[in-house]
């Protein structure tokens, strides 16, 4: 598995680290420039909307699979797995 690289953005003014694996980060970029925002914004678009006990850097590893499955389809399909019960 590909190793995590930690960067620092700032969200709202504050400094904060993300530790993520590359790929991850390559599809963070390409989303933030699909929708023509940078990282930074993509990743405090993210923050907003996740749950307060959520780790931010696990928050945008689901985003980012969130969305690349929707685009692939799989949100609907036969195939889709079911969360564990919690």
């Amino acid at each position: 598995m590909p190793s995590e690289v930690k960067r620092s953005i700032s969200i709202a003014g504050h400094r904060t680290s993300i530790s993520l694996e590359r790929p991850f980060w390559e599809a963070l970029k390409e989303l933030a420039c699909t929708d023509d925002i940078s990282v930074n914004e993509l990743v405090r678009r993210i923050d907003e909307t996740r749950d307060e006990a959520d780790n931010l850097s696990s928050a945008v590893r689901v985003h980012v699979l969130g969305v690349y499955r929707a685009r692939a389809g799989a949100g609907g399909t036969a195939c889709a797995v079911t969360a564990p019960p919690a």
